[in-house]
């Protein structure tokens, strides 16, 4: 699902601590993330969001990370091992064209889309999948960072979300990036 893919060497810049001074991981999903979900999140890079997303899940839930760049997944999970989350979160390699989440329908409460559906190729096909595994009630949060993401592009790919069939429910304040939180929209 590549179109530009952020370098693996990044992902330590992007899960440094220093970038907490900016963003709270904790404090951006804690509004949607609960004990006992099951989490997606396309593109987690090292775990900067994945490893709270796995503490706030709790024993019950699970947290699946897709990334195409198995030196990002390795490194997330050996910083899961780490921090003592590794078994509540399952780390899946996905192929260029698709997440590989197919096995998921229906079953997902949570979808964390954090800065990376512009790198995709396929707006389209990336929200068509996420649509596809969602539960009826359950929430996507999608971010761009403003400073790389411009408001034309955020707008096309929010009408991509709206053709595979999320509806914007709420436009999120959160600090340099422009957000939406979607679900399935009624009948």
């Amino acid at each position: 699902m590549a179109k530009h893919v952020c370098p693996w060497w990044l992902g330590y810049f992007l899960a440094s601590p220093i970038r907490r001074l900016a963003q709270k991981p904790e404090e951006v999903v804690s509004p949607y993330v609960r004990d006992g979900m099951r989490v997606l999140e396309p593109g987690p890079g090292m775990g900067f969001f994945t490893l709270p997303m796995a503490r706030m899940v709790g024993s019950t839930g699970r947290v699946i990370a897709v990334d195409i760049q198995p030196k990002m997944l390795a490194t997330l999970r050996r910083r899961a091992e780490k921090a003592g989350t590794l078994e509540r979160i399952e780390t899946r390699l996905t192929q260029p064209g698709t997440l590989g989440i197919a096995s998921l329908a229906g079953s997902v409460d949570f979808v964390l889309a954090w800065y990376m559906v512009h790198e995709l190729p396929s707006p389209e096909t990336f929200f068509r999948e996420v649509a596809a595994v969602l539960k009826p009630e359950a929430t996507v949060l999608f971010g761009e960072p403003t400073g790389h993401v411009k408001q034309g592009k955020f707008t096309a790919e929010l009408q991509a979300a709206q053709d595979a069939g999320l509806a914007v429910a709420s436009r999120p304040a959160i600090r340099r990036t422009m957000a939406a939180v979607l679900r399935k929209a009624e009948g």
